[in-house]
Parts: structure tokens; C-alpha cells; sequence
């Protein structure tokens, strides 16, 4: 069988046209993929045509997907590609499930070797355009966004393409004030890195970008994870690992220090400072560093992470030492951290309504997490999503808050497990979520702990970017009548997925297969509906910030559609419909005179006008009077705001999704006021500027007025005076709940 199957491969990659087969290189070198690369592929398709929820065979038909997906994987603004280069493999629409059966991936590693020359052409082209002049008089315009546009026809039509966006990018430094020295010196760096980047990827990038596309055709939360990015899921999810507690930035092929974690090995040590460089690694006593200088970021922190109690010593260029500055050697021992920016936190934030002081106590949770591992061993203390928040509570409970928001903004979602028990910590027992097997057998997860952690007012406060777990929560606290849901529609992901390790198909323990996140199930709430594509609907409505077109589960082709089953048997806590109208009413005048809100609405507006637009004017006349504005009605503006925007419209990972390494240059734009306290735009990115002032700025924003979570507070104060003054209408929309009146304060 073995012989037939290489007699098979070898036929097909002889078949393959010589159009593609050896794409021309541009100072890069060709990336080529392994066998057991080869054999993860094959492995993986057999589980996801059997076991996946949505099955679906490797055949041509399911070929062409794949060929549509990693395409768009690679260039998805069409920015690369001319239509010729998708043209001359269009004869490989049907191939890439043969390529997947006879472990042969030179197809897609061809297609990734012609992105890599298209890729160097331009950068190339846009150095050579910072040579030059543009003239800012006339009346061009840059399209924003080109994910629904086609592929340029020609070079020509690319180049064109590439002469606005640089064009672009020097008129913003320009409008900073920059000269055109300074411009050229920037701009010139910024391609150089994209290069620099692009030339730091190596096979498994790229086997994992193929592998996404094809696990993606099928569904869109089924995905594919290296063997690195399995670990750093796996991180993620129990919020720990074993290093020395600092965060590392790529900056100037410098790994750079950007945060000390406090109390950590290297915090502790009171040797390591931000801004500070490693430039070489090495292990336990031994005398030879490793020079890292150049080198990918993941690969340092491989190095730099290791066993607890193992000792690493870093060979340090300091923040304040030029680059022939004197080097420091520092010997850490690595212990375990927490990632404590992860996991649950509490603050209380105090509202007048009516001439009362109310305290409502906030809950923020940025993922439903749990350490798998040492809940299976038995260890009393593994971390966990719901024991956090359990803790939370009962120091709430000390600080006599009169209700409780969860703040599941931009959660993504997580562990099936902590969505349930959590729920479990505000209902007595019962049923919180269905699941619907592919075969049709549905299961209900139950909460079977007696007792309620917190038996008071609660409210969720979601938006877009809240998916999975979250929307599982929030439907239950629901369906229940147990708290309002406040805020905008959810992101509408209604499907359960598994981690399978594929290494248990490896012939040794030497060989990486990574892992498969396949989706296995749909969920339905307790009323058998499903959040799948419609989300959880807020009670309370506050102004949407996201674009559901490009966001949530809706903006996907191959979504699962809205279905519904038969309710489970569960007897609802409360009924707070008889509050919605009321709140609503309350919530609707007060906006109407806040100030900060009608900022907010402003901005929202602002931006939703950028994106019917799709374009800004190249022209620096145009240009400077908009900045002007911005400029002027900023000033304006007493309080800064900030208002969280779904994670992946701010550039981070979505739900469960799995980011394309490619480096892609940042979308053009303007600065919106929805990420917090607002600057002027410098032209420059993050890496770009200087790091203490970036990270003095991203403090400021984080500190900045939170508008949304400001008004939720008002609202779930509003909700605490009406039931707390007519005693009757809290006995009928929260019977569990012991009447409570207000005593003077």
C-alpha cells in the first residue's frame, strides 16, 4: 500500500505544470513541505469527513474551497496577486484533495512560492516609489478596504494600487509634521521589515495557513494548530505557563522587552527593565549563548521559556546602551506564571439615580478559562474561570454592592465546561445549555450544584465580539429570567468544538502532527432556540460599534443555519420583561443629555460613514481640514472616552479563529475616538514608535472613561430602585429574591 501511494505521489508531482512548479524567487528563499506534514494532512482529513458535525468528503468539489480560501487566506485585500497568477492554477481547483490523499503538498507550497515573489515585487516597488515625489493637489482617493474587490489584471493595475497606498502612508507622516527625509527613513525601514517578516516564515507557517483553508471550507470554527500554536492555545486556556514573567516584542530585529510581569522571576530580580534587549539566550550553567539577534519572536520564547526551576540566563543589551553598549548577563530561574491580565477581575462603580448612591459591582471576564490538565490530576487549586469569579462574588458580597454586571465584551468564549458552572453560580440547579450531536442525539448540560454563589440582581453586558461560552451564559441567565442582558447582539457562534491531538497518529514520539479544533456539535439554549447566527438579542439596547457584515458569525459563507429544537424541562427564576420598557425609557433620556454619550454616537457615526465610503481623499488640502475637525471637536470634548470595539475589528483574534501569519500591511484609515483616549495620527505603527510612549498611551486608553459600561451601571441601578420602591413588582419579576427597601444613605 505504502508503494502504491508513492508510485501515486510522484505521478502527480510530475503532472504538475511547469507554469507553477518552480515560481521565479526574489531573495527569499523556497519554503517546501515535509513528509510529516504530508501525513498530518492525510490524518486530518479522514477525522474531519467522518467525525466532523458537519461532514463533508475531500473531493474536487471541496477542492475548489479550498482553493478559493487559501487564496484569499494569502491576499485577502487582492493586493499581491495579479488575476494572471490566480489564472495559470486555476487547472488546480480540483487537486488539492489529490494533493491532500497522496501526502503530496507542492501544490499549495507552489501557490505560497508565487505570494512570496508577488510579495517582494511590491515591497520592492514601493521603496522605489519613496525615491520620488507625490504631488497631494489633485483629487484621488484611496479605497480602504479590497476584500470585495477582484484581483488587479495586470502589474500595471497593481502598481497603481501600491502608488496610492504609499502615496497614502507619506501623506499621514507628512500631516505629523514630518520632512520628507524623515519620510523616506520611515517608510523605507517599514517595507524593509514586511520583508524582513515575510522572510522569517518557514514551512509550518505555511502548512498551517493551507490547512485553515481547507478545515475553514467546511466551517468556519474548525481550524487547524501547529504544533507551537497547539502549545500557546493550550496556555491560553489554563493561564499559565513556565518562563521567567516577561512580555517579548519584536522591534528592529531586537527581541525587545515590552512588560515585567510583577512578582515574576524577572520581576523579582529587579535586573530586567521594558525597553531592554535580549540579545542571546542560554540554558542551565552552560557557557554558550545563542544569539538571537533577527530571529522570530516565537522562536526566542521557546528558548526563554522552560521546565519550573530550570535556570536561563539572557545576555542583555539595556534600554539606555547604544548598539555597541555594554551587555549585562542575568541568570533567572524560571517558575510558574499566571497570566493574571487574563483572567477575571473586579471592580465597583458607584452611580446616583434619583439622590441614591447605588454600588454596582463589575465583573469583567476576558475568557472562559480552565487548566485542564490539573483538573484531571485532582489539583485542589487549578485555575478556573467560575472558582474566580465564585471568589469575586463573595468579596462583592463583603462589599455590599447592590447588583453585579458580567462583563463579557470581545469574550471569546472558551471552556463548554465554565460557561455551565458559572451559570451555575446565579441559578440553584437545572439545565443551562442542549448539545445536538451530528448523529441528532441531543445532551443537556445541567447544573447539579444546589445553592446560588450570588442570589442578587445580576446583569451581562455583551457585544459583537462576545461569542461560544459567552453567548451560552448569557442565554441562560436569559432564558431563566435570572438578570438583563445589556448591551448589542452577540457574535452568533452556536457550534461546540474538540481539541484532537494528531500526534496519536504519529509513528514516534519525534514527529509533530499538531492539533485539529473540530466542531463536533450545536448548541441550543434551554428555550431550544440557538444563538447560532441571530446571537443572544439584548434586552436593554445600547449602540452597536461593530459592522455585521464583516463581523459575527453572519458574515461567514458557510455558516450553520438558524435551526430550532424542543425546549429542555427547566422552570424559569423570574420574568423581567415587565423592566425592560421602563429601563429602556430611563436609559433612552439620559443618553439624550449626556454628553460623553453623544460623543460616543458621533464617533460611531463617524466611523459607520468611513465604511459606506470605503475611500479617503489623497488630497492634502481635503486631508488637513479633516484633521482640523477631528482636531478641533477633540478639544471640544471635556471627558475622554473609550468604548470597547469587538477584538477583531481592532486587530485581534476573533472567536476560536486562527489569524493568517502573512504579514499584511495595515489597512489605511483615519483615527476613530472609539478605542479610547484619542491622539493624533502620527503616520506611524505600533513598532514604530517609541515604546515607553506606546505603552504610556495604551495605559491612557485603558484608563480613559468606559461610556458603555458607565451607562450599564446606570441601568442596572435603575433596576435596583424600582424593584427596592415598589416591593410588589420585585416579588413578581424576581420571586427567589427577598424584597429589599432602600434605607437612607
Amino acid at each position: 500500500m505504502k508503494k502504491q501511494i508513492v508510485i501515486v505521489a510522484l505521478a502527480f508531482a510530475m503532472s504538475v505544470p511547469a507554469a507553477w512548479a518552480q515560481p521565479e524567487k526574489i531573495g527569499t528563499t523556497q519554503l517546501k513541505p515535509i513528509a510529516a506534514q504530508g501525513q498530518a494532512a492525510l490524518w486530518a482529513s479522514k477525522l474531519l469527513a467522518r467525525y466532523h458535525y458537519k461532514a463533508m468528503p475531500l473531493d474536487d468539489a471541496m477542492s475548489e474551497k479550498i482553493f478559493e480560501r487559501y487564496f484569499k487566506t494569502l491576499d485577502g485585500e487582492k493586493l499581491y496577486f495579479i488575476q494572471s497568477d490566480v489564472d495559470q492554477f486555476d487547472a488546480a481547483r480540483t487537486k488539492f484533495d489529490d494533493a491532500i490523499n497522496n501526502e503530496n503538498l507542492t501544490l499549495p507550497f507552489a501557490i505560497y512560492s508565487l505570494y512570496q515573489q508577488r510579495f517582494g515585487e511590491r515591497m520592492a516597488y514601493a521603496r522605489e516609489l519613496i525615491k520620488g515625489k507625490f504631488d497631494f493637489s489633485g483629487d484621488e482617493t484611496l479605497q480602504l478596504d479590497r476584500e470585495k474587490a477582484t484581483f488587479p489584471k495586470s502589474n500595471e493595475e497593481a502598481r497603481e494600487l501600491w502608488r496610492k497606498r504609499v502615496k497614502n502612508d507619506w501623506l499621514r507622516l507628512r500631516l505629523a509634521g514630518k520632512d520628507d527625509k524623515a519620510i523616506r527613513d520611515t517608510l523605507d525601514k517599514r517595507y524593509d521589515n514586511y520583508q524582513v517578516r515575510m522572510r522569517k516564515l518557514n514551512n509550518e507557517d505555511v502548512f498551517q495557513m493551507f490547512m485553515n483553508a481547507y478545515a475553514m471550507s467546511i466551517e468556519p470554527h474548525t481550524n487547524y494548530l501547529g504544533p507551537r500554536s497547539a502549545e500557546n492555545f493550550d496556555i491560553a486556556m489554563r493561564l499559565s505557563l513556565e518562563g521567567i514573567g516577561a512580555v517579548l516584542q519584536s522591534r528592529d530585529e531586537y527581541t525587545v522587552i515590552r512588560e515585567v510581569v510583577p512578582g515574576s522571576p524577572a520581576g523579582l530580580s529587579g535586573k530586567i527593565k521594558v525597553g531592554d534587549r535580549i540579545v542571546g539566550v542560554a540554558q542551565g550553567e552552560s557557557p554558550a549563548f545563542t544569539e538571537v539577534l533577527g530571529w522570530r519572536i516565537d522562536d526566542v520564547v521557546q528558548l526563554v521559556r522552560g521546565a519550573k526551576d530550570s535556570v536561563v540566563r539572557l545576555d542583555i543589551l539595556p534600554a539606555d546602551a547604544g548598539t555597541d553598549g555594554k551587555h549585562v548577563t542575568v541568570a533567572l530561574v524560571r517558575k510558574k506564571i499566571s497570566m493574571e491580565e487574563q483572567a477575571a477581575k473586579k471592580t465597583i462603580l458607584e452611580v446616583r439615580e434619583g439622590g441614591v448612591k447605588r454600588r454596582i459591582g463589575v465583573i469583567s471576564l476576558p475568557t472562559f478559562y480552565q487548566d485542564f490538565e490539573a483538573r484531571r490530576k485532582g489539583d485542589k487549586d487549578f485555575k478556573s474561570a467560575t472558582r474566580d469569579v465564585a471568589r469575586i462574588l463573595g468579596e462583592l458580597k463583603r462589599d455590599k454592592v447592590d447588583n453585579v454586571l458580567i462583563d463579557l465584551r470581545n469574550n471569546g468564549g472558551g471552556s463548554l465546561v465554565e460557561a455551565v458552572e458559572l451559570t451555575g453560580l446565579f441559578i440553584d440547579k437545572g439545565p443551562v445549555v442542549q448539545q445536538r450531536s451530528a448523529e441528532g442525539k441531543i445532551e443537556v448540560e445541567s447544573d447539579n450544584n444546589a445553592g446560588l454563589a450570588w442570589d442578587g440582581p445580576v446583569g451581562v453586558l455583551i457585544n459583537r465580539g462576545s461569542a461560544s461560552a459567552s453567548e451560552i451564559f448569557a442565554a441562560a441567565i436569559q432564558d431563566y429570567g435570572r438578570g438583563l442582558i445589556i448591551g448589542e447582539p452577540s457574535f452568533g457562534k452556536g457550534t461546540v468544538q474538540t481539541l484532537v491531538n494528531l500526534d496519536r497518529f504519529a509513528q514516534n514520539d519525534k514527529v509533530h502532527y499538531g492539533e485539529l479544533k473540530m466542531t463536533i456539535a450545536q448548541f441550543f439554549r434551554i428555550n431550544g432556540g440557538t444563538t447560532q447566527l441571530r446571537g443572544v438579542i439584548p434586552d436593554i439596547k445600547l449602540p452597536v460599534t461593530s459592522d455585521s457584515e464583516s463581523f459575527g458569525e453572519s458574515s461567514y459563507d458557510n455558516a450553520l443555519p438558524w435551526v430550532s429544537i424542543k425546549a429542555a424541562s427547566y422552570v424559569p427564576l423570574g420574568d423581567l420583561k415587565e423592566l425592560f420598557a421602563p429601563l429602556q425609557k430611563r436609559h433612552d433620556v439620559r443618553i439624550a443629555k449626556d454628553k460623553d454619550f453623544q460623543y460616543l454616537q458621533e464617533d460611531i457615526a463617524e466611523m459607520r460613514k468611513l465604511r459606506k465610503e470605503n475611500a479617503i481623499s489623497l488630497n492634502e488640502v481635503v486631508r488637513r481640514k479633516e484633521r482640523d475637525t477631528q482636531d478641533a471637536r477633540a478639544k471640544l470634548r471635556e471627558a475622554r472616552l473609550a468604548v470597547v470595539v469587538p477584538a477583531e475589528e481592532a486587530g485581534v483574534t476573533g472567536p476560536d479563529g486562527a489569524r493568517s501569519k502573512v504579514p499584511t500591511p495595515t489597512k489605511p484609515g483615519k483615527a476613530i475616538a472609539l478605542k479610547g483616549a484619542t491622539r493624533q495620527d502620527d503616520g506611524l505603527q505600533s513598532d514604530e514608535r517609541n515604546l515607553v510612549a506606546e505603552l504610556a498611551a495604551e495605559k491612557a486608553a485603558k484608563n480613559a472613561k468606559d461610556v458603555l459600561l458607565q451607562e450599564a451601571a446606570h441601568i442596572l441601578a435603575d433596576e435596583t430602585a424600582m424593584l427596592r420602591t415598589d416591593t410588589r413588582m420585585a416579588t413578581r419579576v424576581m420571586p427567589y429574591m427577598a424584597p429589599t427597601k432602600d434605607s437612607a444613605n
